[in-house]
């Protein structure tokens, strides 16, 4: 299985349109013509925008469906976002192989084209060992998302889960609904962080094989080509 990289996002002040003002060297990569549709021109991967920055751009813009994850050692929870709702979906108790297939399902009836995965960090903003396993599973679901031109993104999930948990109590939620369905709740906060910090300070993995970099660019390029008509 392909390895994944990952590339830093972090957003400009509201007057610049830039997006990535530190980017890996791999993100110069362009796409030639003759692998493109006519109607669309090459697309830079410091182009392919988190829907939670398009939508900053954009109030009005509803678009772009993301699905929240959130990695457990044996059970993942599942937020969903379309549009300006977000909501907790479901909670799987799959590994390895058979959950990121499960999930490539779910993205493709959910019509999803973006996955935010929580990042483990610690209080003083250090990775854990729980971070390791987490970007291997974020790599691994990235080679397989590109050849769909659906992106992977890792946000920060420090202290998503006791919001989680906070949540639902005030919802009167009971014991065991609580601890049946807070993996799903904790997806909902990471979706809630990711959007309310317009994706600031996600990553995007990507997969290491330049093919499959070029299936993301492609398929970001006809998701959105309104981005790239007129060029």
């Amino acid at each position: 299985m392909a390895k994944a990289m990952a590339v830093e996002f972090r957003v400009p002040p509201p007057t610049t349109c830039s997006l990535v003002k530190e980017i890996n060297p791999l993100a110069s990569l362009q796409l030639s013509s003759a692998h493109l549709p006519p109607r669309i021109r090459s697309v830079s991967l410091n182009e392919i925008l988190p829907n939670a920055l398009r939508r900053k751009q954009n109030p009005h813009w509803t678009g772009g469906f993301s699905l929240g994850v959130d990695l457990g050692m044996s059970r993942t929870g599942l937020a969903l976002s379309k549009g300006f709702s977000v909501r907790p979906l479901s909670v799987l108790k799959l590994r390895g192989q058979k959950l990121e297939l499960q999930l490539l399902e779910i993205a493709s009836r959910e019509e999803v084209d973006e996955f935010i995965i929580g990042l483990p960090i610690s209080d003083d903003g250090k990775e854990t060992p729980q971070s390791n396993k987490v970007r291997s599973v974020a790599g691994r679901l990235a080679a397989r998302a590109a050849e769909r031109g659906w992106r992977v993104y890792l946000q920060d999930e420090n202290g998503t889960s006791e919001d989680a948990l906070s949540f639902m109590i005030d919802m009167g939620l009971s014991k065991s609904a609580r601890q049946n369905r807070i993996d799903a709740y904790a997806a909902m906060m990471v979706l809630e962080r990711y959007f309310s910090m317009a994706g600031q300070g996600v990553e995007l993995v990507l997969p290491k094989l330049l093919e499959l970099q070029e299936k993301l660019q492609r398929g970001y390029a006809d998701l959105f080509p309104e981005d790239f008509d007129g060029y």
